[in-house]
């Protein structure tokens, strides 16, 4: 669904940039609908059911916040934040409510383009169901066997070490909230291991990236959690 023809719905108060927004996503081969309001957005998901939403947590009335909780009882529509830069907390909560990305304002349209399609890809793939194995640069994993190699090399991890980067593989290009990690790899025990969630991460990179202090797969987004990058 990275394809051009994907309903898009942007849900934002601001005049310029939905006016924006539609235009370049039009330009790109885009179906665009657009809300000023968080019941408008939901009236306008409900009616037309779009491949992704773009979202704004500073909205009248209804919150952005509000908003993605509601969409997200009802459907598993990828869900991009909107975001102005200085509200780490409500972008960690939106993330937590299932949002898949946030992008801050101000923002260049082609990150947003850029976003939007990993977000598609992504979303392509899970309906495509699980993967058999993954590759990406020197870092093979094969699903099946649980066996991770770099370099062709087979790499020994743990099974947490392995809980812990099949969540990563399965959501990369996602960001991951510290406690979405904690609750996909340890579940009902995930408030114990809140004070190792980043032993292990560093363990993992010790043992999968080429340069450990200098990541290329598992990246950190200061202040909210980490994402997976495909290279």
């Amino acid at each position: 669904m990275s394809r051009s023809g994907a309903y898009i719905l942007v849900i934002d108060d601001e005049v310029e940039i939905v006016r924006a927004l539609q235009r370049s996503l039009s330009a790109h081969g885009y179906k665009v609908f657009t809300a000023r309001s968080g019941e408008e957005g939901l009236m306008l998901n409900a009616q037309h059911k779009p491949d992704l939403l773009l979202l704004d947590l500073m909205l009248p009335g209804m919150s952005g916040l509000d908003v993605c909780r509601q969409v997200r009882k009802e459907s598993n529509v990828p869900i991009i934040v909107l975001s102005v830069k200085g509200t780490e907390r409500d972008k960690v909560q939106a993330l937590d409510l299932g949002a898949d990305d946030y992008i801050p304002k101000p923002f260049g349209i082609d990150e947003v383009l850029a976003r939007i399609r990993v977000a598609l890809r992504h979303m392509a793939q899970i309906q495509m169901g699980t993967e058999p194995h993954f590759h990406s640069g020197a870092l093979f994993i094969d699903f099946s066997l649980r066996c991770v190699r770099v370099n062709e090399q087979e790499v020994q991890l743990t099974p947490t070490e392995y809980d812990l980067l099949k969540v990563f593989v399965t959501n990369r290009s996602k960001i991951l909230t510290r406690q979405m990690l904690l609750t996909q790899v340890w579940g009902a025990d995930a408030h114990s291991r809140e004070h190792s969630l980043h032993v292990y991460v560093a363990q993992l990179r010790r043992k999968i990236e080429p340069i450990p202090d200098q990541p290329q797969f598992i990246l950190t987004i200061p202040g909210v959690g980490y994402r997976f990058n495909e290279m």
